[in-house]
């Protein structure tokens, strides 16, 4: 899919994963929505990163747990830009409970994480279908995880959520098809303030851990993680209701190398 003179929605875009997509779909000429909800300022400065290189981006301000967001949401897409062709449900949010910890996840904390991490996604996605299916090509990415798929994660009902919603991908790709492809990523750790401020002391310890069980010895950056929702985007056509696992090889572990090398 070329994206030059098309429209995109991101949400969480203001920061990490989604602000990294919304400059790299910029650069390629596609105008986009920057979804936040509580970080106004940072939203408010890759719009103005994005005009100042000569592309085009508005905010929107709202939570996607809330039907009526998502629908004004879309909305506002079409409204200014007049269309609307890629839909990036990056959004999301967790609490930092140890898994032993079953006391600690209560029903609040199930219920804020699904309704931001599930129900948000299924609510953009219904709410951009009609815009969507009028485009002659049409992409939805959701930001998973790699906690959906191996249970590690920041807590229980985060790795849930995401397990979810990787079955939501699927679900989707066969309610859109074939007018609109449905596809996930599922990130491993990405390096940055989201983590940074979730680990807290811990950060370093832990980046530096997960690194070492990798494949390729190095975290995600944000930008590393926008680079494959890209590539799910401009890609194959024929790719949907796939989830693209992007790690660094954290899920298959070490390089040959590495192991011999602590062998030795």
């Amino acid at each position: 899919m070329d994206v030059s003179e098309k429209v995109a929605v991101i949400t969480g875009g203001s920061r990490g994963v989604g602000r990294a997509t919304a400059k790299i779909l910029s650069r390629l000429g596609c105008s986009v929505l920057i979804n936040y909800r509580n970080s106004k300022e940072a939203a408010l400065q890759v719009v103005q990163q994005i005009e100042e290189q000569g592309g085009k981006a508005i905010c929107f301000a709202g939570d996607v747990a809330n039907d009526s967001v998502c629908k004004a949401m879309m909305e506002a897409a079409v409204s200014q830009f007049g269309r609307l062709d890629i839909l990036v449900n990056n959004a999301g949010t967790t609490r930092f409970i140890d898994h032993s910890d079953l006391d600690a996840v209560t029903d609040e904390v199930w219920d804020s994480i699904f309704a931001v991490n599930l129900k948000g996604p299924f609510q953009c996605m219904r709410a951009a279908a009609p815009y969507l299916r009028k485009s002659e090509t049409a992409e939805i990415v959701n930001v998973a995880s790699i906690a959906g798929m191996t249970t590690v994660g920041s807590c229980i009902p985060y790795g849930a959520s995401k397990a979810a919603l990787i079955n939501l991908t699927v679900n989707m790709a066969r309610v859109f098809g074939p007018t609109v492809r449905v596809n996930a990523v599922a990130p491993g750790f990405i390096a940055g303030d989201w983590l940074r401020e979730g680990l807290g002391e811990n950060y370093e310890t832990v980046e530096k851990s997960v690194a070492k069980q990798t494949t390729l010895a190095r975290v995600n950056t944000p930008e590393d993680i926008a680079a494959a929702i890209v590539s799910l985007i401009t890609g194959s056509d024929t790719v949907t209701g796939q989830t693209l696992v992007v790690d660094a090889g954290q899920s298959i572990g070490p390089s040959a190398s590495s192991i011999a090398t602590e062998m030795n």
